[in-house]
């Protein structure tokens, strides 16, 4: 597939207009004590650094809102928490002093969706936006290029009324070959999305904004925080043989795939894991393409090894060494890599429309098929929803891939009822760990759990499973359960 090029054209100058330069301290005091502020960011990369810094630094005090596009790093969700600067957050989190004080409810904290947060922001009434602070490679008097991460900008830099801009020394000019930046209409009179090919190109590396907004250019040379991915462990390895038999099954069964498949992985290690044992899957001369969230070491990988034809994704997730390989070749990867903001990039519609075979983890499942991804015991939340709700709930194929146990096999992640629900049973087609796969379609709630337990579950918890079912099976109902039952065997 030949990517078709925004018509901007490509800038070799970081700072190029009339606009004010302003120390990060001084961009720190135009933020109101209480104001909310949209900041860039995704994957915990092309977030801003410098301002954060400044205002967990002012000894002002502070109730700030903030909204970010996904995960972000340590200067917001760490010294601005250890500041007590922050009294509300939206959508995710992923860093343990924001969420002790979530889970203390020191920060009041609203878990949502990603591909309609930008929406929500602009119209939905979810917060009044005082300020957004974005980090970028490059900036004019009307335009900024992002940079390792696009998330909700467009949709931020269009909502503020005011802006900040962190212009990023440290982020190579280059990734504006990267970027598609494109921000739908306004509803009712929204036109459909035009990208008819997943490393299509429908907008700019530019996003664009009224050149009255800008009230700051902080310069910084600050890098991101990177990815520490685990090794892939022998659970791993397993579940992706066990994925790669169902892919090929599925290749085989439908004529959907005859051309083409296009997958999605889940954002962390497992994610990244599954991508790189996928080295050895056979498409049996179909292209093998990437519509996802978030780029990983495991698909640079893929790309390097001619695996798949093209990337397209809304953050560069990577660690120290892969965004080292990126960036030293980052005019072979813009080739391959789109990246969009996340409501392209998460989009329902073009999820649909490309068929995708939507691959993410969760915490822990019941036996009729429901999925907690978010909350240790129904109470502890651990990250946030993400993008696990718009491929679980949209992709032609949404499989759901863990371990069947945690803590070295002390703790089944497959239970009699989970205790809190982000997917339910009506979102998930397959489950699949390292004991096999349960493709559950058409199957009644009976049906579903009986293969869920005999082909996913670890031995240990295996026969206990069995057990509850055949208790509960005595009992009316379309979805029997016992939630006292269910808490003796495996609370």
């Amino acid at each position: 597939m030949t990517p078709q090029r925004g018509n901007d054209g490509s800038i070799d100058t970081r700072l190029q207009g009339d606009f004010p330069v302003v120390s990060a301290e001084s961009a720190a005091d135009l933020v109101s004590d209480d104001a909310t502020v949209l900041v860039s960011g995704f994957g915990s990369v092309g977030y801003p650094k410098e301002v954060p810094l400044s205002l967990a630094n002012s000894n002002r005090d502070l109730e700030l809102t903030i909204v970010s596009g996904g995960s972000v790093g340590g200067e917001i969700d760490e010294q601005l928490v250890e500041a007590n600067a922050i009294t509300r957050r939206y959508p995710y989190q992923a860093l343990k002093t924001a969420r002790e004080a979530i889970n203390d409810r020191r920060i009041a904290f609203s878990d949502r969706k990603v591909a309609s947060l930008g929406d929500e922001v602009q119209y939905g009434g979810l917060v009044d936006p005082d300020v957004a602070i974005i980090e970028a490679v490059a900036v004019g008097k009307d335009w900024l290029i992002p940079s390792t991460s696009i998330g909700q900008t467009p949709a931020f830099v269009n909502a503020a009324p005011k802006l900040l801009v962190e212009v990023n020394s440290a982020q190579p000019l280059a990734l504006q070959s990267l970027h598609d930046n494109y921000l739908p209409g306004k509803p009712p009179n929204r036109d459909p999305i035009p990208l008819t090919e997943p490393d299509g190109r429908i907008g700019s590396s530019r996003v664009e904004f009224d050149p009255s907004k800008l009230v700051g250019v902080i310069e910084t040379d600050r890098s991101d925080t990177t990815y520490s991915f685990r090794d892939s462990t022998e659970d791993d390895q397993a579940i992706a043989v066990n994925l790669r038999k169902f892919l090929t099954e599925e290749m085989n069964r439908t004529p959907v795939f005859d051309d083409a498949l296009h997958l999605q992985f889940g954002v962390g290690s497992l994610g990244n894991a599954l991508m790189g044992e996928l080295a050895e899957f056979d498409p049996d001369g179909r292209d093998v393409i990437y519509f996802g969230e978030v780029i990983q070491d495991g698909l640079l990988e893929m790309l390097d090894a001619g695996h798949i034809e093209s990337a397209s994704a809304t953050a560069l997730a990577l660690s120290e060494e892969g965004q080292a390989k990126l960036f030293e070749n980052i005019d072979r990867y813009g080739e391959d890599i789109v990246l969009r903001p996340t409501n392209i990039s998460n989009n329902p519609a073009l999820i649909d429309r490309f068929g995708v075979i939507g691959v993410n983890s969760a915490l822990e499942i019941d036996l009729y098929g429901n999925v907690n991804s978010t909350h240790i015991r129904g109470t502890h939340v651990l990250n946030g929803i993400g993008g696990s709700n718009d491929f679980n709930g949209n992709s032609l194929v949404s499989i759901c891939a863990l371990p069947s146990t945690l803590k070295g096999g002390d703790i089944s992640r497959i239970v009699p009822l989970t205790p809190h629900v982000d997917h339910t049973e009506h979102d998930i087609d397959v489950f699949v760990t390292e004991q096999g796969i349960a493709d559950v379609r058409g199957c009644s709630p009976l049906e579903r759990a009986r293969m869920i337990v005999d082909n996913c579950t670890h031995p240990k918890y295996r026969q206990d499973l069995r057990e509850y079912l055949d208790r509960v099976e005595e009992q009316d109902g379309h979805i029997p359960q016992d939630p006292e039952l269910a808490r003796e065997l495996f609370d």
